[in-house]
């Protein structure tokens, strides 16, 4: 391999066509110097698509030394470390199938975990147990209950924790949180999510044998047994299946636009307290919703609205301006704010360029999610997208998925962090995981 570009192919397995501005000549030696007793030490945990991408994240600060990596399948193992060996010119990486090999390494600081969302509580856990500081995908985990262990874990061991809703370190989200938290459109009153709509095709899977390579069993790990086929573990399939995800509604985009409703809300420590909502669901190796309409109410008197964009669109003609990719509307008594990653628009539309004053309320400033959790590891303080907060969001993706199955309306008591006066609702908060494996 010869330099810069096949170090690229090499981590991402892509063309690099027009990719280089992604990695800064810093991340590649060229300037700059963090003596090694300096570093943070890393390990990541599940290094696939999304995986690899918030490695190449990681590598392109000089104060990080990437010391192991962990996957199931042997293949993106050896591609991502060898790219990793070529970033710091030495053969010193690491290699396990099993993260609990990974993280028993006294050595390890922190670890990067975006493994399959059914993996993330227990990684996640035993991790904090063994005192790891934890940059963790989203979604937090697949039930509430599991939730709630990650936040114990990781408050009991002290540790940082960043969840992965990214969107919080960029501008035009922050800007719109500090325009609404300073009342420039008057009292919030609605806020009205749209998120990516999920493939409408037939999936079905035909089983056979796992590939050579791939650790099919700790693949599924705690998921009930499934045969394997190509469809079930491809990220059109998978993602889409409960066992694994929720879908749109959840990992696959959602959680990024409930996350943003939370924190525009000033809810990072509570949530709504009702939730009603209907969907279709996938009726092929798929289960999940992939059109949902759902509404909930806080305490406050905020209404939070979260639609599949199909359905956002077909509600209300301010989501006309949505791209195909997740925004959100924010209405007050005074005025609207639209954002999304492409840009913020505004009513009155003098708001876009307002400034936030020094004597104004104002957020935390992250313009980059992994630098935050860095930051955080070296000052102690409170990432942009701690524990807490993870919790809360996955709470309330858990409330409209159970209320779309039970197709009715449910109460919530945040302090409790229960639904009112519904033990069956309530049973919906946990859910069974396959032998050996348990919180």
């Amino acid at each position: 391999m010869n330099g810069r570009r096949d170090f690229l192919k090499a981590l991402t397995g892509v063309a690099v066509a027009g990719f280089p501005a992604i990695v800064p000549a810093s991340a590649l030696g060229r300037d700059g110097y963090v003596a090694p007793s300096d570093k943070i030490v890393l390990g990541a945990i599940g290094v696939g698509r999304q995986g690899g991408g918030d490695l190449r994240g990681f590598l392109s600060n000089q104060d990080v030394r990437v010391a192991a990596i962990c996957d199931v399948q042997q293949a993106t193992r050896e591609r991502i470390s060898t790219a990793v060996n070529m970033r710091y010119g030495d053969t010193a990486c690491a290699t396990y199938n099993d993260f609990r090999e990974l993280l028993a390494r006294p050595d390890l600081d922190a670890v990067l975990i975006a493994t399959g969302e059914r993996w993330h509580p227990l990684v996640a856990i035993e991790a904090a147990r063994r005192g790891k500081h934890i940059y963790c995908e989203k979604p937090l985990a697949l039930s509430v209950g599991e939730a709630r262990a990650v936040r114990k874990a990781v408050k009991s061991a002290g540790v940082s924790f960043q969840f992965g809703t990214q969107q919080r370190s960029s501008f035009y989200y922050r800007h719109a949180v500090e325009l609404v938290r300073n009342k420039k459109i008057g009292e919030l009153k609605t806020i009205m999510i749209g998120t990516v709509h999920g493939p409408n095709d037939k999936l079905y899977g035909t089983p056979k044998n796992p590939p050579p390579g791939f650790d099919y069993d700790m693949w599924l790990g705690p998921s009930a047994w499934a045969p394997y086929s190509d469809m079930r573990v491809s990220t059109a399939a998978w993602l889409f299946i409960s066992d694994y995800g929720l879908g749109c509604l959840d990992g696959a985009w959602g959680i990024h636009d409930v996350d943003i409703a939370q924190w525009i809300n000033d809810a990072d420590t509570t949530g709504p307290i009702e939730v009603e909502g209907s969907c279709s669901f996938y009726n092929d190796i798929r289960d999940t919703p992939y059109e949902w309409t759902v509404e909930h109410k806080y305490a406050n008197g905020v209404t939070l609205i979260h639609m599949d964009m199909v359905s956002a669109k077909k509600r209300a003609k301010e989501f006309n301006l949505l791209p195909s990719t997740g925004s959100s509307v924010f209405f007050g008594t005074e005025g609207w704010i639209y954002v999304s990653r492409e840009g913020l628009i505004t009513n009155p539309a003098k708001l876009a360029s307002e400034t936030i004053g020094p004597n104004e309320i104002q957020v935390v400033r992250s313009n980059d999610h992994r630098r935050n959790l860095l930051n955080a590891i070296r000052s102690g303080q409170s990432t942009i997208c701690n524990v807490e907060t993870a919790v809360r969001d996955q709470t309330v993706v858990q409330q409209e998925y159970i209320a779309m199955n039970l197709r009715r309306k449910l109460r919530w008591d945040p302090v409790r962090e229960e639904f009112t006066g519904d033990p069956e609702a309530n049973r919906w908060l946990t859910r069974p995981m396959r032998s050996p494996w348990t919180l």
